[in-house]
Parts: C-alpha cells; structure tokens; sequence
C-alpha cells in the first residue's frame, strides 16, 4: 500500500476546514487584508528562494545537527490546525486542541511510569526545562541544582535567570556525570536538585539514572532528567531484549520530573516540548488569578499549570495526529522509528571500530556517534586539523555532499582511551554525526565508505 502524499493530506485538512467555516453565517473579508495575487505569488517565490539556503535537512546524507523535518502527517495536522490558530493557554482559547493536548501528556507520562502526573506541552526543552528548576527553586529555596559539565547549558542559563545556585560535575571518561563527584557535593547539604541528562547534545551519553536516585533519595534531593533529546529511546528500554542499556530509563518513574521534546524523535515541527511532574499537587505552585481568561468552564486550564502563557494549540494537534498513526509502542510506531536510528548508530560505531581510517571516540548510548581520523603523528593537532578538513571538504564538494558536525573534545580523554594518542593541545576537535533519521540505517554503509575514504586521502596528506 501507498502513502498519502502530503499536497493531498495538506489539501483535505484544508477542505474539512472551509466545510467547517461554511457552517457558519457568511462575512465579507475586510479589503485591508486583501493581497493581490502577484503580490503573493512574488513574495511566495521569494520565500522559496531563501529557503534554498537552508542544508537538507530531511536528506539521510545530513548527519550533523539535531535537526529533520516533521512527519508530513505533522505538517499536514498542524497546518489545518493553524487555519483556526487555537491558543492552548486557556479552554476559550483552543477547547479541542486543549483536549488533545492533555491525552498526548498523558499517553506521554504512561510510557514513563508515571502512576500519576501533571504537565503540559510548551515552546521548547528550553522553557520546559526552565519551568521544572522553576518548581525546585519554590520546593527547596536557596538550595543549588547539580547538573553535568556535559548537560545543556541552559541549565547554567536558566540557574542564572531563576537566582538559583547552580554547580557542573565532572564527568566520566564516557561522558556521563561523575558519581563519586556528585555523591561528595551532596554530602554538603547544599543541593535542591540533581538533574541527569537522558542524552548529552554533544556524546548522547546517558546519565546513571538507576544509580542518582537512591543518591537523591538517601539526600533527601529532587531528581529531574533532561530527557530532551533521549526521552523516546524508553520505548526500546521496554522491550524485552532492549537494544540499549534499559536501566536509567527504566527508573525514570521515580523521577520528580521529566523533560521530552516530542520534536525531536516525535516527528514534531519546532517548538514542541513536554515537562511533567509525578506529584500532581505542584499544580499549587501556579496558582494565580486571572479575572478575563476562564469563563466558559470550570475545568482545568493548561494556563493553569503553566508558566508560559500564549502557545500554539496546532503543537498539540500535530502531535495528536501523529501519534494516531505512529503510536507509543516498543515495537511499532515509535519505537520501530527510534529502534532503527539506533541501530543505525551501533553499525556505524562498529564500523570506526574496524576501520584503517577512523576510529571511534565513545560507543553510542542512543543514535549519536563520535569518531576521528587516524592521523599520524596520532596528536590532537594532527587530529584537528584532519577533522576539520574532512568536515569542511566533504560539505564543500558539488557532487554528493554529507555534512556532519564537528565536536572539542578534551585531549586527555582521547588520550585515556588510546595511550599513543599525544595531547599537545588541551583540545582536540573530533567528527560527529547525529543519525535520528530512520532513513540513516539504509545509508550507514555508503556513508561511512565516503567519509573513510576521504579520512584516509586527508591523513594521507592529499588535501591538506
């Protein structure tokens, strides 16, 4: 069987929209907002042509930044939802779209283990993450919030803006916080809250979830994981025989809350971020008054338990949408998507591993895959320069372009995992690839033999 193209998916949400509209008495549209239609097709055109600027985002031959299009069943939800333009801050405001988005919450807290919860759809990890150090900051005032020297740093950021204390941890050779680091600073008595990265944006490495709780527990701290990036990756912690170390994930229903941005790997258009509380009684922490917005019913309003105000109700839509045809399932749906980018990552670490070329800097916790050319003399300038000459060439060339990313690491952790590695530079600039297109599994092969050739021309001193 077919799929739906999305012009035509596109073309029925717009149908049973004007069939919705046409229900209700007629108007005339006010000329003020008439646009001539060379005026539009010009300005579209233009439009058009900007984009082009963009990288291929959507082509399996992009393997840098976290970053892919929607499903075409979320552009297509999202857009027929616009052409109302619901706000889910309040009921008045988007009542069907709001509906939706406290099933998707909820569908969203089930797949964690959460017996019970409170939480909303937002803008972005950023505004999700910010609201949960928000509720730290009022349950433990004055208390710091702990995070890695890998985690995001809007954790740092948002510590700043809120006024909250806040201390990195080292981390381990894998790029995972340091327990014994983390264990002496809550000795002092000075942390709120522990926050573990389900994720790093730069290794994918995923914090000891199932070892910080009983750390947290035994402090008497909050445990918030930054599941951003890695949240959908507990749909394969599920399965039986789990293609990822399932333990970190699995005690995420033990956490206070929970961070997912359902676009990333929920196939969602930006932005469109989840956080989640186990205790639906941090719902009093919102409480204010607002004598215009609640009217039409005494329902809760997401308004209610939220810090942000004004948020689109087509995030919810989209995310409803897809999740009708691509389940939070461990085997299908999701977890089928996901259990595809990961595998995709453990051929091509497995790759590094065998190559003459390349070599691999970390084995991948999710889909992000770390690796450097072998260069000789093997010393973290020969190893920069040779990085950064691929990453540029391979971007630059007409034919078949593949872009990855670059990533600094610290010498003496390259050095830590080969001894004849020589750090003359306290930094070492390595390659990267972010694999969270199902469509990489096919690719990993014809990839990773472009970027090994080119790797070996480079060392071989062809193009430097």
């Amino acid at each position: 069987m077919g799929t739906t193209p999305l012009i035509d998916m596109l073309a029925r949400g717009i149908g049973s929209h004007a069939a919705w509209q046409a229900g209700w008495d007629g108007y005339t549209e006010d000329e003020l907002l008439a646009v001539p239609e060379r005026t539009a097709t010009a300005a579209l055109d233009a439009l058009s042509e900007r984009l082009r600027e963009n990288y291929p985002f959507f082509h399996p031959h992009y393997a840098g930044q976290m970053i892919k299009p929607p499903h075409p069943i979320a552009i297509a939800a999202y857009a027929t939802a616009m052409l109302v333009n619901p706000n889910n801050h309040a009921l008045d405001g988007g009542p069907a779209t709001a509906r939706m988005e406290l099933e998707v919450v909820q569908d969203i807290a089930r797949m964690f283990g959460f017996a019970t919860h409170l939480g909303h759809l937002t803008s972005g990890g950023t505004m999700a993450n910010m609201e949960a150090l928000w509720v730290s900051r009022m349950l433990h005032p004055g208390k710091a919030v702990v995070f890695s020297s890998a985690a995001h740093y809007t954790h740092k950021r948002m510590c700043g803006v809120l006024q909250i204390p806040a201390i990195e941890i080292r981390t381990d050779a894998d790029g995972r916080i340091d327990l014994a680091a983390l264990e002496e600073v809550l000795a002092t008595g000075s942390v709120g809250t522990i926050v573990a990265t389900m994720g790093t944006t730069s290794l994918g490495a995923v914090d000891p979830l199932d070892r910080i709780i009983p750390l947290a527990r035994r402090h008497g701290v909050r445990v918030h994981a930054d599941a951003a990036y890695g949240g959908f990756f507990m749909l394969l912690a599920l399965r039986d025989a789990p293609p990822i170390h399932a333990a970190p994930f699995r005690h995420l229903k033990e956490c206070d809350s929970i961070v997912v941005d359902p676009h990333k790997h929920g196939l969602q258009p930006y932005g469109c971020g989840c956080v989640l509380f186990r205790d639906p009684s941090t719902g009093t922490l919102y409480t204010h008054e607002s004598p215009y917005t609640y009217f039409t019913s005494k329902e809760l309003h997401l308004g209610e338990i939220s810090l942000e105000c004004s948020r689109a109700g087509a995030s919810a839509a989209a995310l409803w949408t897809t999740l009708q045809c691509l389940p939070l399932s461990s085997e299908a749906g999701l977890g089928a998507i996901v259990a595809s980018t990961r595998a995709a990552a453990v051929e091509w670490s497995a790759l590094a591993d065998r190559s003459t070329s390349l070599l691999p800097f970390t084995v991948p916790d999710l889909d992000i895959v770390t690796y450097m050319p072998r260069t000789a003399p093997f010393t973290a300038s020969s190893v920069s320069a040779a990085s950064e000459n691929i990453f540029r060439t391979l971007m630059e060339r007409e034919v078949r372009p593949i872009y990855l990313a670059t990533l600094t690491v610290d010498a003496a952790a390259i050095a830590v995992r080969h001894p004849a590695f020589e750090a003359d530079r306290p930094t070492a600039v390595i390659l990267r690839s972010v694999l969270m297109k199902p469509e990489h599994r096919r690719c990993v092969p014809e990839l990773f033999r472009e970027i090994e050739a080119m790797a070996m021309n480079i060392t071989n001193g062809e193009n430097l």
